[in-house]
């Protein structure tokens, strides 16, 4: 390189290096758009219950409430096989951290706990048995946990019915033992579920009864049961249907039609003029932003 050409060197160089920095503002300006685009998020609604909530993905009443949902809310299934609602209370700031802008806290959750609550302090399950009086206070407990970090709308929803003979068989194929009684009676299913709607009447929250419900169903125990306890298919299928019925009722704000979609519609989109349709989208979107 020549004296001549050092200067024009130079300037080039500078004028390539402010183009680097002008492009690389305007990329981070179009991902700050983007990511004001994501953080308007669906809202989530969590079920926390025992191994019929966990289950429930299987498929099952969960996942068929997923798929009722679908771009317009997140079904997070926090479902614990085997545990009564003592050892919930363990997982409330795990399951139900306390919320910040980036995590605001559910717009629904369901309670579903009871049904190894229930089980009888002198047989086989005896190990998962709450008495009655605690198990009130442990639902009292989880759901000023859920008030305290401002979920709005919660749902409890009692034990489902126990087939008795269901009980002893499933056992017996099962574990290869034969029970002389079973190890959950269909009369103390009743008593827990009792007492979710005592405390649901008592917090002013809505309950939904699966222990009556179910049978008033012709053949519950069969139909709508699998083991004398856990759900069928249709069984399933009944409980989403009764769900969804309730969130309609009680919560219309939360049924399916009533929550935007999270994106605009594929048909929205014109190929041209892409950002167009999000824009619009994300704009009306916003009016209601602190309700997602």
């Amino acid at each position: 390189m020549d004296a001549a050409q050092g200067p024009a060197m130079v300037t080039i160089g500078c004028a390539l290096h402010l183009l680097f920095i002008a492009l690389t503002c305007i990329a981070c300006s179009q991902a700050s758009a983007v990511i004001t685009h994501t953080t308007v998020m669906r809202p989530q609604f969590v079920t926390f219950g025992d191994s019929i909530t966990q289950r429930g993905f299987e498929p099952g009443w969960g996942s068929l409430l997923a798929n009722a949902y679908q771009r317009r809310a997140d079904v997070v299934s926090r479902g614990y096989s085997g545990y009564n609602s003592r050892w919930a209370l363990q997982l409330l700031d795990a399951v139900f951290p306390q919320p910040s802008a980036a995590a605001p806290p559910p717009r629904l959750a369901t309670v579903f706990f009871g049904a190894n609550d229930a089980a009888l302090p002198d047989r086989g399950s005896a190990r998962q048995h709450v008495p009655l009086a605690e198990f009130k206070g442990n639902l009292r407990a989880i759901v000023q946990h859920l008030h305290r970090i401002g979920v709005p709308a919660v749902v409890l929803i009692t034990p489902p019915p126990i087939s008795e003979p269901d009980r002893i068989t499933h056992v017996l194929q099962t574990y290869g033992v034969h029970l002389e009684e079973p190890e959950r009676t269909n009369e103390v299913a009743g008593q827990y579920a009792a007492a979710v709607e005592e405390v649901g009447a008592e917090l002013g929250l809505p309950c939904l009864n699966l222990w009556q419900a179910f049978q008033a169903e012709q053949d519950w125990q069969h139909r709508l049961l699998s083991d004398g306890l856990h759900l069928t298919a249709e069984g399933n299928a009944c409980l989403y249907r009764l769900l969804q019925q309730l969130i309609d009722q009680r919560f219309p704000a939360l049924r399916v039609a009533a929550l935007p979609m999270d994106a605009p519609d594929h048909s929205d989109i014109d190929p041209t003029n892409v950002q167009a349709a999000f824009d619009k989208h994300f704009s009306r979107r916003g009016g209601s932003r602190e309700e997602l």
